[in-house]
């Protein structure tokens, strides 16, 4: 732990609670701790962050998938996963509650901003648990004024939600490794399950967490095998919690790793992307935020070598584990978004170098800033922009375009959900069906002479159809009449 020099709150008089109430007590608490100014402040400016313009950009695919799915009973949310659909069925049954109040873009989005902004305190504890709460006070600024987790905390899919239950997870992992509470270790075990309830990828980071418990132990492990008994009393609840799931992944992982991917990153590029959008999507911040988070394990080597390999294993495994998989199964970066706590608590642990050079507790303040001021360039931008497939304004202008009796195709198939969103071919009295490949082009044309036809295109083209067929079909058949973000608007020659 740091010396009092450090702490913020050394020079405070710690508040006296004789005679007050509980709710006078917190008060005196928050008045008298710098922290949790500090913390209050950050998780207002991460509210305020995520909860702007919520509704502004439109649903894309995924959103899309999310709220269809949504719009099922509860058992046929679980049959779809059972079935084949590779995101377990928590956050669509959260998703199914919240229809109550609407299927607005904002509805859908809200359980995934409020649990982003949960997860601000949550990290500020990971950091406190981890070394002191200079540290957790940093990590929590850096997620605050994460791009990446703004992005997904204002998107409709389990991402976000995955890393507040995760990011609990971690934090009682943290706590039971220095307690050895039995309490906290059947906790680890229960919120381990919530996140994999929530998204299948949260079985690596449990595992890799199971795994430095063990390692960690093992010498007190091979001289009583008793002292294994914790980390294998996590194991059995969360297997217990997750039975009917972990049935369901075995066949979706064979399934899923029976073909090469059609989409996503492989090989080297997987850890590359990874580290480029967690550090916020910038090159410029790339490499020094590496150079922090090596510096921070290599502090917390000198006081604590089992911190410092937990930063390691959970930085190294996960990310060696995707690049494996990646020739065999999809991999996007998002998929790692539990990787963000151990990535901020990792650089903010780097902390004492700064410290060294000013001899001032209130460094911590300039780190705080520090955060703001290196997303200001993504921020200038993020609100006035579309950020995802501006399908609002796309099936505006189709509805302006169009004619009754017209046809209106799109490809893949699949992307209809988020063009029906806003687009109704009934009340345009058009005509709308769906194609793959060329061929399919070819037999819709046949079967319609003379109609005058809109072709709708997303990238998703070439994960439905690799062999880019569909694509060429359109280049010798169509004219191109606009785009809006990725979608791109054909028309019959």
């Amino acid at each position: 732990m740091y010396d009092d020099g450090r702490d913020l709150d050394a020079s405070i008089p710690a508040p006296a609670h004789s005679g007050a109430s509980a709710l006078d007590a917190i008060v005196a608490s928050v008045k008298n701790s710098r922290y949790l100014l500090v913390l209050i402040g950050l998780a207002t400016v991460g509210f305020l962050l995520r909860f702007y313009d919520l509704g502004g950009n439109s649903l894309w695919l995924d959103e899309a998938s999310t709220l269809g799915f949504a719009r099922q009973s509860l058992i046929g949310i679980w049959e779809s996963t059972a079935g084949g659909e590779f995101n377990p069925p928590f956050f669509y049954w959260l998703e199914h509650g919240m229809l109550l109040f609407g299927e607005s873009e904002f509805v859908l989005r809200l359980l995934p901003a409020l649990l982003g902004v949960l997860t601000i305190p949550v990290v500020y504890l990971i950091g406190k648990e981890f070394r002191d709460r200079n540290v957790g006070l940093i990590a929590a600024a850096f997620l605050t004024f994460s791009p990446f987790h703004l992005f997904y905390s204002q998107e409709a899919r389990a991402y976000a939600p995955m890393l507040f239950f995760f990011s609990l997870a971690l934090f009682i992992y943290i706590r039971a490794g220095r307690s050895d509470e039995t309490r906290s270790w059947v906790l680890f075990g229960v919120f381990s399950a919530v996140a994999f309830w929530m998204h299948f990828y949260a079985i690596v980071p449990v595992a890799v967490l199971i795994l430095h418990a063990l390692v960690t132990r093992a010498g007190a492990i091979r001289s009583n095998i008793r002292n294994a008994g914790h980390p294998l009393l996590s194991i059995i609840v969360f297997a217990a919690a997750s039975l009917p799931l972990l049935v369901v992944t075995v066949n979706l992982f064979l399934v899923r790793t029976s073909a090469a991917p059609t989409f996503g990153v492989q090989g080297f590029d997987v850890v590359y992307q990874t580290f480029l959008q967690i550090s916020g999507f910038s090159d410029l911040i790339l490499i020094p935020f590496l150079l922090l988070f090596l510096l921070g394990v290599a502090y917390t080597w000198r006081e604590d070598q089992n911190g410092a390999l937990l930063l390691i294993f959970m930085m190294v495994l996960p990310l060696v584990a995707s690049l494996v998989l990646s020739s065999r199964m999809p991999m996007v970066p998002r998929y790692l978004i539990y990787l963000l706590p151990v990535y901020f608590v990792g650089i903010a642990s780097a902390y004492p170098a700064l410290y060294a050079l000013v001899r001032d507790r209130r460094a911590v303040y300039l780190v705080v800033i520090a955060a703001a001021a290196i997303s200001l360039p993504f921020l200038s931008t993020y609100y006035t922009t579309p950020q995802k497939d501006d399908w609002r304004s796309f099936s505006a202008e189709l509805g302006k375009m169009t004619e009754e009796g017209d046809l209106v195709v799109v490809l893949p198939p699949y992307i209809v959900q988020p063009l029906d969103y806003y687009y109704s071919n009934a009340t345009d009295r058009t005509l709308e069906v769906g194609a793959t490949t060329g061929a399919d082009l070819a037999a819709i044309r046949d079967r319609h002479p003379g109609k005058q036809v809109f072709y709708i295109v997303t990238p998703d083209i070439f994960a439905a159809d690799p062999t880019g067929d569909a694509v060429d079909w359109l280049k010798e058949n169509t004219e191109f009449a606009g785009q809006h973000t990725e979608i791109y608007l054909f028309t019959s020659a």
